[in-house]
């Protein structure tokens, strides 16, 4: 598969280096794996929020079956 001579080129939303969206670009959006782990820690530890109103799930008021 060829490169397009003039790839779409993105931010990363990490770090906002240049980031050519191309098929050897493994990490994109994202510049590198440390910027996506950045991001994915971000996430993880709640820092980043999609809008809205949590959801009331049917088991949310019994205990974690899984670890016991």
């Amino acid at each position: 598969m060829t490169s397009p001579v003039n790839p779409i080129t993105v931010k990363c939303p990490t770090c906002k280096s240049t980031v050519s969206w191309i098929a050897e670009q493994q990490y994109k959006p994202f510049c590198c794996e440390r910027c996506k782990l950045i991001d994915l820690g971000e996430w993880v530890m709640e820092e980043k929020r999609i809008p809205g109103e949590s959801l009331k799930l049917e088991n949310d008021d019994e205990e974690d079956s899984f670890f016991q």
